[in-house]
């Protein structure tokens, strides 16, 4: 998806690290409490030190949404996230991206026309009156309208077997989207197997598939993936426990399922963070996830070792774009009054978007522990 930044004045770009944090600092003093910053775990050091807030996409969502009293939201993350934040928040606060160049590769794997290309697809040969649509968070405002509207849902890392288990209540088949290897991964969890898993394929007709597929099929998953996670091998799992037996081998559930089947635990960046913080003294941790936020994880716990499992730590390209030289200009720009990077849902998409988003937050053990709501 194209998305266009402005280049960014040679005041910026020719600053040095202390000009910059100088220029942070006072643009968020005179900023005030209008002003909120939240940064996502995968976010550059020198740019999660100024977050108000850290976390994932969703709980950085609701905290935005609870905190009303902030008029300026500025999401250190992808372009996805910032959407997220603009449906939950209320109409007197705006959501600002500092680089909107900082989209998601998985996000973009399925765009709106595509899938309603594969809806329409599968409506010749299957009843999608009985095929429910869910979307992962990590998609864009348009998807998450799509599936609401359908009668899907949205679904995290961490309650995708519970949304998919209630999908699976209410038809005989999901389609879910971007990532096929949380579907796949989740569907193995459940008890399925690759007998009753297809992958669509958007850029061939019918998703590359015969009709049997799709009539055989319980879930159809889309050809998405995170470029970061979908680097980590089984090779890399290998070579750390060779040197390290007793080590504990961590995994996102976003990892292919021949990864995701030799590690210890499997979990969201919110339960990695939870079992590293669990871990005695001297336990020695290999995790497969993004290296800003293993290595933010190895500083926090001196009294043990999180090493990465990828040797090339190969940071997100897309959440690598947010750094210092646009999270001062962003800032600088709104303490002068000047709104810079707003990323905004258009009224329907946000309607639609909260409902399913609101269905997953009515499931028993969602992502707030609890029934929700986002009135």
């Amino acid at each position: 998806m194209l998305r266009l930044q402005a280049p960014l004045p040679d005041r910026y770009t020719l600053a040095s690290p202390d000009e910059l944090d100088a220029w942070i600092g006072a643009a968020k003093a005179a900023c005030g409490d209008r002003l909120l910053v939240l940064g996502h775990h995968y976010q550059r050091p020198e740019v999660i030190r100024w977050a108000d807030e850290r976390g994932d996409s969703f709980k950085l969502a609701q905290f935005a949404a609870r905190s009303e009293a902030a008029t300026d939201i500025v999401f250190c993350g992808v372009h996805f996230m910032a959407e997220s934040a603009d449906i939950l928040t209320g109409d007197h606060q705006r959501v600002v991206l500092p680089d909107l160049n900082a989209g998601c590769s998985m996000a973009d794997m399925a765009d709106i026309d595509q899938v309603l290309e594969a809806w329409d697809e599968l409506a010749t040969v299957t009843d999608v009156e009985r095929m429910v649509p869910i979307t992962y968070m990590n998609s864009s405002a348009a998807l998450k309208a799509f599936v609401g509207e359908l009668g899907g849902a949205v679904c995290t890392s961490s309650n995708a077997r519970l949304v998919l288990e209630w999908a699976l209540s209410r038809g005989d088949k999901v389609l879910f989207f971007p990532d096929q290897h949380l579907g796949r991964n989740t569907g193995y969890e459940m008890g399925y197997g690759e007998a009753d898993m297809r992958v669509w394929n958007p850029h061939c007709d019918l998703g590359g598939l015969a009709d049997r597929d799709v009539k055989d099929a319980t879930l159809l998953l889309w050809k998405g993936h995170c470029t970061v996670h979908q680097r980590f091998s089984p090779a890399h799992l290998a070579a750390f426990r060779a040197e390290h037996p007793d080590g504990q081998v961590l995994v996102h559930p976003e990892c292919s399922h021949d990864v995701v089947e030799l590690a210890d635990r499997v979990g969201s960046t919110e339960r990695i963070l939870d079992w590293v913080d669990a871990a005695p003294p001297g336990a020695t941790i290999g995790v497969a996830t993004e290296i800003h936020m293993v290595q933010r994880l190895a500083a926090d716990h001196p009294d043990k070792t999180v090493v990465s499992l990828d040797p090339l730590v190969c940071p997100c390209s897309t959440m690598f774009r947010i750094d210092g030289p646009h999270l001062a200009w962003c800032l600088e720009s709104l303490a002068r009054g000047e709104l810079v990077n707003q990323v905004t849902v258009d009224a329907d998409t946000t309607r639609w978007a909260r409902v399913a988003l609101e269905r997953m937050l009515d499931l028993r053990g969602g992502p707030s522990g609890a029934t929700a709501s986002l009135d």
